[in-house]
Formats: structure tokens, sequence, C-alpha cells
């Protein structure tokens, strides 16, 4: 395990994985926070990854994963890999005795998840997943609400998302967020796991789940719609249905109170809305530039 600096008290980050997520989603947000730094990458591909170094001031780069994380100038490991890779890495980094944050999906099953979970928590070592909506300050807004009882007891939850097949869907091109093998539901895993992580934030655990998924296109081997309905501990029942071959594109959820109700996206950039005995107000609170840079404020 590496010893962090005692002077300067800096978290000498490496990400595993440095592609498009981390070129302006998380890997600034981790650079832009004080007392920490990203102080190498790795990439498969030693050209990309010198370039992703090179462009964003790190001073080295790896090309074999293993090699950063038992850099013993590394403390923590981020890791932005496809999920399927999360549970083979997230147990090096557990075993290296280093912090970790991992890309959701923690993995594309619980038993994956739960095993690095434990390997973690049986070394006292801080994990971390990257559901970086609880953070937001839009999503904190609505929280807000939820806790000052502005649309009374809340009853129940709804969330429907739905789009078209995009062109790479429908040119059979190879997409790893459509192969079972990665992630079994497709976008389910890669969209919906965003919103459910919030909902439980909002809402509380979930404690019964009921759905059915299936394939309905046929354009790629993994699921591409799914409908549940589950409960909360709190007694909130919900109901969602995700849908990636509809005619349109649809983001919307609504928590329906006993003296009112909530409205929002969950990716959309819209107003969110509350409507009750006083009427309706809306208001619009943008993103931070580095949309996960709350979340890595958070993590610090």
């Amino acid at each position: 395990m590496s010893d962090i600096n005692k002077e300067t008290a800096t978290v000498r980050w490496g990400i595993l994985g440095c592609g498009n997520v981390t070129e302006k989603k998380s890997g600034p947000a981790y650079q832009k926070t004080a007392g920490f730094e990203i102080a190498a990458v790795m990439r498969r591909d030693g050209e990309k990854a010198k370039d992703y170094a090179t462009r964003h001031g790190i001073k080295k780069y790896y090309t074999d994963a293993d090699a950063l994380i038992n850099d013993p100038e590394i403390d923590a490991i981020y890791i932005a890999t496809p999920p399927d890779t999360h549970k083979l890495y997230g147990l090096k980094v557990a075993e290296a005795g280093k912090i970790c944050c991992i890309e959701k999906p923690l993995t594309p099953n619980y038993e994956d998840s739960n095993t690095i979970y434990e390997a973690f928590r049986d070394k006292d070592l801080p994990l971390f997943v990257a559901y970086y909506r609880r953070t937001l300050p839009r999503f904190s807004q609505i929280k807000d609400w939820l806790d000052t009882n502005s649309i009374g007891k809340v009853r129940h939850i709804n969330w429907h998302l739905s789009k078209p097949a995009s062109e790479q869907d429908l040119s059979e091109d190879y997409n790893w967020r459509t192969d079972s093998k990665v992630a079994t539901a497709g976008y389910f895993d890669d969209l919906a796991s965003h919103g459910l992580d919030l909902f439980t934030y909002l809402l509380g655990d979930i404690k019964e789940v009921s759905g059915i998924s299936l394939n309905q296109q046929g354009l790629y081997s993994a699921k591409d719609a799914t409908t549940a309905c589950w409960l909360h501990e709190k007694g909130i029942t919900g109901s969602g249905s995700w849908n990636f071959g509809c005619f349109t594109r649809e983001d919307k959820v609504t928590i329906y109170g006993s003296k009112g109700k909530i409205e929002f996206s969950v990716f959309d950039e819209q107003s969110i809305a509350l409507s009750n005995e006083d009427g309706k107000s809306e208001l619009f609170i943008e993103h931070p530039e580095n949309v996960q840079f709350n979340h890595v404020q958070a993590i610090k």
C-alpha cells in the first residue's frame, strides 16, 4: 500500500481506462479537486494513453493495468473500463491496498458487486461508485423538496425512459454497451442504473422488485426493453419502463405525494417542477462543466 503524502495530504490517483468518459465528465474533476492529483493513466493502446497524458498534463502513462495498480507512487485508482472488467480490476486494487472509485454500474450483477464490496470492507478501504447524480445541485433541490414535505407523504415514483435505435445500433457495428457479455441488459445497465441509484438516495432502499426484460429489436445481443415495479422500505411504490427502440426520446420522472408532485428528467437538460396547493413552480439548475465534479468533491 502506498503512503499518501502527509505534508501535502495529496491523494495521487491513477485512471485505469482513460476513454471518452474521462475526457470531460470525470478526469478534469479529479484535477480540479484540492488534495487530489492524477499522477498516471493506463490504456491498452500506448499511443492513445500517451496522447491523453500529454493533453491533460499527466506525468506517467501505462499500457498494463497491473503496472498502474501496483505503482507505489499511486494511492488510489479510478476504474473507468467497461463493466465486465470491474470485478477483475476492483479485486486487484483491493489486494494492492488502495482507495478505489469504480464507474457505474459496479458490475453487471449483484454477486460480483457484493464480492467487490466485501473485499474492500474486509481491508477497511474506501470504495466509491461513480453515481454522481446524487451530488448534482439539480437533484439536491429535489431532495430538499422531499425533506421539507413540499408534496406531503410520498406515495409513488414512476420513470419512463425511451429512445430510438441509434445509427450505431442499426449498423450492427460493435458497441460494448449492447454486448450481452459485457452489459447483459444493454443500455439499461448503462443508463437506468443512474436513475435507480438516484431514487434510492431520494426515497430510501428498495426491498422488493419484479420485472420483465427482453430483446424486441434483434439488433444486438443485450436486452433492449425492460419494465419493472418495486417497493421502497418506506412503503413507497415505484414503476418504470425503459425501451431503446421507440419512435421518440422521452425521459420523465414523476414523484407523487399526498399533497403534490415533482417532475424531472434524469438525463435531459430540463427544468425541475414542483406542483402543490401553492401552484406550480419550475427551476432550471445547470450542471457543473465537469458533471462528476461534485461527486469527486464528495469523495475528497
